[in-house]
């Protein structure tokens, strides 16, 4: 099995990765704004995620938790069921006449939520993104790192696997995820300027963050294309999916796979060679930065280059060059066989 070296962040934490139909309040606790029962900053926080039921969100749900804990307010989070843009940005519609505080938004299409984010802002609720970097009419957008070295990253593990040669496929849980495509195209870029001898066979599948559609594809891709030797995945249901393909057709040997993940759902998929490495950001910290912005914001403070959000890998935020509104972490993980049984999420 490939070993990547790891990547030291500021601080252990971090994506995944990667993921509605009707709002599913099951796995969450129910969206409140009674101002009463939060603190000085005035309302509740409210984060609302692409989709619940899925590993990743409810370990951002635990992020939102604490950050309601330590911070002594009301802090929910919510979502659709299934990935639709549409149920998300009408559930947001909902939140709006709440009146909360604030609203943390992780987008499934980050352009389709544009005309509720101006809603909210112009209601005076204060709006923090994340998964988001190109959004400007936000008060801020908290990413984990810089999303082109996260792709390259990934990329550069694939390539050395592959000894730089062969044919290789990449996923996404849809093409409108902006940090999904943003990874996969640096990716890209990255291998026809530094590995030539390698080929991507199709442009972007998209699972729709469904890991029983990264599997199914990932076996059509093994019958059409059966000298593929890599598989990149951008959502964190991707690449279990694809495992499962591999796996199934006993090429754990022969094919590498990387990409965005939660070591409870690769850990068994790692130890068996299905998958090569995983690369994350840990969700619970993410959902405890959004949060810890948002109240920064609520209060009346600025965000700047050296913010410290309190939250492990967010000690130090940096400005993105590209767009102000946008602050980087330094949060990446990269788990392979040694790494993963220290991590429980």
């Amino acid at each position: 099995m490939f070993r990547p070296s790891r990547v030291v962040p500021g601080a252990v934490l971090i994506a995944m990765l990667a993921g509605c139909g009707t709002v599913d309040q099951g796995k969450t606790a129910p969206p409140a704004g009674n101002p009463s029962s939060s603190s000085s900053a005035g309302g509740a926080y409210i984060n609302v995620v692409k989709l619940t039921g899925i590993a990743w969100f409810d370990r951002m749900n635990q992020g939102v938790k604490k950050f309601a804990t330590t911070a002594k307010v009301t802090a929910t989070q919510t979502g659709p069921s299934t990935n639709s843009p549409e149920q998300q940005v009408s559930l947001i519609q909902g939140l709006i006449a709440q009146k909360p505080a604030a609203l943390a938004i992780v987008p499934s299409d980050p352009s389709s939520v544009i005309p509720v984010i101006k809603q909210a802002r112009a209601a005076g609720i204060k709006v923090v993104t994340h998964e988001a970097p190109a959004l400007t009419d936000v008060d801020a957008d908290i990413e984990a790192f810089d999303n082109a070295k996260y792709g390259q990253k990934i990329m550069t593990d694939m390539a050395a696997c592959m000894k730089s040669t062969g044919e290789y496929v990449q996923f996404v849980g849809t093409l409108t995820a902006a940090t999904h495509m943003a990874w996969t195209e640096a990716a890209y870029e990255l291998q026809q300027q530094k590995f030539p001898g390698m080929k991507r066979v199709s442009a972007p599948v998209e699972s729709n963050n469904n890991g029983d559609q990264a599997y199914r594809k990932a076996k059509e891709l093994l019958q059409a294309h059966p000298k593929i030797a890599g598989f990149q995945g951008a959502s964190s249901e991707d690449i279990p999916g694809i495992a499962r393909a591999v796996k199934e057709a006993g090429l754990q040997n022969d094919t590498c796979v990387f990409g965005t993940g939660v070591p409870s759902q690769t850990k068994s998929f790692v130890a068996d060679g299905s998958i090569d490495a995983i690369y994350l950001w840990d969700p619970e910290l993410a959902g405890e930065a959004m949060l810890s912005a948002a109240k920064l914001i609520v209060e009346g403070k600025q965000l700047a280059d050296g913010t410290d959000l309190g939250v492990k890998g967010y000690e130090k935020l940096t400005v993105s060059p590209q767009n102000p509104k946008v602050f980087l972490g330094d949060a990446m993980l990269v788990l392979t066989r040694a790494e993963i049984g220290n991590y429980d999420f």
